[in-house]
């Protein structure tokens, strides 16, 4: 298997993240993040859409002053009028999106040679403006494989620098996807990119797998940010890119955890509790056992540490299913020494007052246990 040494990093937060229904980046806001991003070591930015508006070219303009050392595309339709727009904003890179699955072909009354028509003319055509050109293959995951092959060949004769497969209703698998990436591989020369949607919750194994299967790029957005379920997360990737040791990974992941929350609260999406890698759920413990081997070890029970993507420290949580090493340390944490047997005389009351509560307790109403259980007579402590 083909596996590269360094996957090429696209980020389209600023495109298809911005097109996530009711998101809307202000121009400064746009500029920030695409310097964050910038900064934390991606290899490329897909940063608009320049025929939405006057006012969208004008900030991608603004963003391309900034010269940020990464490549910045903009993205475009099939049209000749998309690719004008777009040569205004000067970018270094373009992409062009082509219908390629026979049901989006049949809404449009078109056919595959329809499609390679427009490669002959529109792939020239950008060439004329931009010094990088991409040509995407929207809704591949529907398309049968020979197809891709020719657009893939068609594509390259015309003079792209690279083919996008989108995955544009999320419906692949990482097997299937996997044995498609190789196959297209085998037959095609020019470098692949892969662009997955989660709308089942696989768009990071997706883009993962594409990877492993031998696929040149992949593009993923900040919090998974994008329309429907989404994309493939730029903070999942690198994390999995890194833990998995057999890539060379050029993103800054301590610095992940700033842009995830400076990308939240732009697009007025929280971050769920469990997202995986930056949820605050992450790094919350509550388990007796697994608080017990915590202490011991970071490791034992987390894939890796709050301070990898740049939070200070984990928790354990006080509740239901907490041990008595969890409460010792909760009790320190107040200035507080407790023996393991002094823990043990807590643990009732602490379990009843979280099922009571249906949820963790507080440092204050821990210190109330506390003084109920081993300051007051031990006959006031519920046993």
């Amino acid at each position: 298997m083909n596996i590269p040494i360094r996957p090429w990093i696209i980020d389209t937060t600023l495109r298809d993240g911005e097109q996530a229904p009711g998101v809307v980046f202000s121009p400064e806001e746009k500029k920030d993040i695409a310097a964050m991003i910038a900064d934390i070591g991606v290899d490329e930015l897909e940063i608009g859409y320049p025929a939405i508006s006057v006012d969208e070219q004008r900030v991608i303009r603004e963003i391309v002053a900034m010269k940020l050392p990464k490549r910045l595309t903009c993205w475009s339709r099939a049209k000749r009028s998309d690719i004008e727009c777009a040569s205004r904003c000067e970018t270094e890179g373009i992409h062009i999106s082509f219908p390629i699955s026979n049901l989006y072909l049949d809404l449009m009354g078109k056919d595959y040679l329809w499609v390679r028509e427009q490669l002959e003319i529109l792939i020239p055509e950008a060439k004329k403006h931009f010094s990088f050109v991409s040509a995407g293959a929207q809704d591949a995951t529907r398309t049968d494989v020979t197809t891709l092959e020719a657009f893939a060949r068609d594509a390259s004769l015309c003079g792209a620098d690279r083919v996008r497969i989108a995955d544009t209703v999320g419906i692949a698998t990482p097997l299937t996807l996997m044995r498609h990436i190789e196959q297209l591989k085998s037959s095609v020369t020019i470098p692949l990119e892969f662009h997955a949607h989660n709308d089942l919750g696989m768009a990071t194994a997706n883009a993962f797998s594409a990877i492993e299967a031998g696929c040149d790029a992949v593009s993923v957005s900040v919090n998974g940010l994008g329309e429907r379920a989404g994309n493939a997360a730029l903070e999942e990737l690198s994390l999995a890119l890194k833990l998995s040791g057999r890539y060379r990974n050029s993103i800054k992941t301590d610095r992940l955890h700033r842009l995830c929350e400076k990308v939240a609260k732009a697009s007025n999406r929280i971050i769920q509790d469990q997202k995986p890698v930056t949820g605050s759920a992450v790094f919350q413990h509550e388990s007796g056992i697994h608080c017990n081997a915590l202490l011991k070890d970071p490791l034992s029970y987390q894939p890796f540490l709050p301070g990898d993507i740049g939070k200070e420290a984990y928790e354990l949580v006080i509740g239901k299913h907490s041990g008595s090493a969890s409460i010792q340390h909760a009790m320190e944490a107040n200035g507080i020494s407790i023996d393991r047997e002094e823990a043990g005389k807590m643990l009732l009351s602490v379990r009843l007052a979280a099922n009571r509560k249906k949820s963790g307790l507080s440092s204050a109403e821990l210190m109330n246990i506390y003084k109920e259980c081993l300051v007051k007579p031990q006959d006031t402590c519920r046993r």
